[in-house]
């Protein structure tokens, strides 16, 4: 095993396990338990393990909440394990790697993160979609639920809302928080499956599904296999929302620089930079009388500013300080 990965729990049955739930946490623990409670009473027959990423090897925290949990539910198969290498990215290898190595027999792993809470038949409508579609890789929304009541004035923002709407195929995914992604897919792309550049600027996600679809794999969405996502006071901040705006439009212009190379991609990458910043007063226009939010509105100003930072160096790395994020 990889030495940035200390197993600290296993509980296992000969049972043959079909899937696999890894959980990323960090300094969440009390949530951390209601995402497991939620796990706990999914209406699918189907046998399946959870591995919990602790990724805070200071405080611990998690690890403790994941540990107490499973020993009063001893019928669910699990790990918890330490991710020490800092960063998201970080946490989801560590979690795929201890999958393949402990769970020889999965045939797809699902993702959900410690803010999350699935709905009962979750994990049931993922793998269902997963077959019905013949996609290798299927998401679903994420719902975002404010814990401050003036945050609901942001509900139509962008940054909360899923990328698509219906059940069916779909052309690529951008998030990891809720999706299942079948074994094979791991075993051709890892390790490491995501890049941890990426580790505290987000985007390690959408960095690997790109790298997916050139390699041929397929993608789905389903609309039915929804979480709902606790959305703290800080992320209704006008700064925040700032931030994360910005922040998308830089991540888009890192990745199709990274996977686009010469100078026909340099040029046809700048155009799409100069294009939409062309275009974002008339989309921003057009958000905000839709929304009857100009501060809504702002954010295809805000993508086409991040994509330039972007080439001049210029990213947050908006996950480096966790308690702001």
């Amino acid at each position: 095993m990889n030495p940035n990965i200390s197993v600290r729990y296993v509980a296992e049955s000969k049972a043959p396990i079909e899937a696999v739930v890894i959980l990323p946490t960090f300094r969440r623990p009390d949530h951390l338990v209601q995402t497991l409670d939620s796990l706990s009473v999914q209406t699918s027959d189907i046998r399946f393990a959870i591995i919990v990423m602790e990724n805070d090897d200071e405080g611990l925290e998690g690890l403790a909440a994941a540990t107490k949990w499973f020993a009063a539910h001893p019928a669910q198969e699990g790990v918890a394990l330490i991710a020490h290498e800092r960063g998201n990215c970080s946490a989801y290898n560590a979690g795929i790697e201890t999958a393949l190595h402990h769970y020889p027999d999965f045939s797809h792993l699902l993702i959900i993160d410690d803010d999350e809470l699935a709905s009962p038949k979750w994990l049931s409508r993922l793998l269902a979609a997963s077959a019905d579609l013949d996609a290798d890789m299927v998401g679903a929304p994420q719902i975002p639920v404010f814990e401050d009541e003036g945050g609901r004035r942001w509900s139509k923002h962008p940054v909360f809302i899923p990328h698509y709407r219906t059940t069916g195929r779909v052309p690529i995914l951008y998030s990891s928080g809720n999706v299942a992604i079948r074994r094979r897919v791991l075993e051709a792309m890892g390790p490491e499956w995501l890049d941890t550049t990426f580790n505290f600027i987000g985007g390690g996600d959408a960095d690997f599904y790109t790298r997916c679809k050139a390699r041929g794999f397929s993608f789905g969405w389903c609309a039915e296999a929804h979480v709902r996502e606790s959305m703290p006071a800080r992320r209704t901040q006008a700064s925040w929302i700032n931030a994360r705006s910005v922040r998308n439009g830089a991540i888009s212009a890192i990745i199709e620089r990274r996977h686009g190379q010469g100078l026909g991609a340099r040029v046809k990458r700048h155009a799409r930079n100069i294009a939409l910043l062309a275009a974002a007063p008339l989309r921003s226009a057009k958000l905000a009388f839709e929304t009857r939010s100009p501060a809504i509105g702002m954010y295809h100003v805000q993508v086409a500013a991040g994509r330039f930072l972007a080439e001049f160096g210029q990213v947050a790395e908006q996950y480096r300080q966790p308690e702001k994020n």
